[in-house]
């Protein structure tokens, strides 16, 4: 798992699944299990506490705006990985058939802020993006 100097961040997130969650979190992406209790689970996601809380439904419904030609479902949440986690995250989703809303590629090519990206879905329609800069510094450049 990645680690960060910022301090890690809380995120909790609807699921309708405890079981679905455990597979695609804990086994899939491969975050360790922290507490959890009969209506949610923590998980370290890359240095950050996930938490899944069970909900019957959600009133979230994604939308998507355009970004370098992409079709980037909002909300979304995610984290940057180094470019060689990312290739060997995106390579591992590959293999498990994974659908993804964006496949992985190289967005804006050649252009500030170039970057490896990817998204897809967890089994309760939460949007996640990955994505790796070959030069960190182009986090924030504008």
């Amino acid at each position: 798992m990645t680690t960060t100097t910022c301090p890690p961040f809380h995120l909790a997130i609807p699921v309708r699944n405890l079981s679905e969650s455990r597979a695609f979190y804990g086994q899939l992406l491969g975050c360790s299990e922290g507490r959890s209790a009969p209506q949610w689970i923590d998980f370290n996601f890359f240095g950050h506490q996930l938490v899944t809380h069970l909900v019957e439904s959600s009133s979230v419904c994604a939308k998507y705006n355009h970004v370098d030609g992409d079709p980037v479902p909002v909300p979304h949440f995610g984290v940057v990985l180094g470019m060689n986690e990312w290739q060997v995250l995106a390579d591992k989703l590959v293999v498990a058939g994974i659908q993804f809303v964006v496949e992985p590629h190289i967005r804006f090519k050649g252009q500030v802020g170039e970057q490896a990206t990817m998204f897809l879905l967890d089994p309760s329609g939460n949007a996640l993006e990955f994505k790796a800069f070959e030069d960190v510094s182009q986090l924030f450049a504008k």
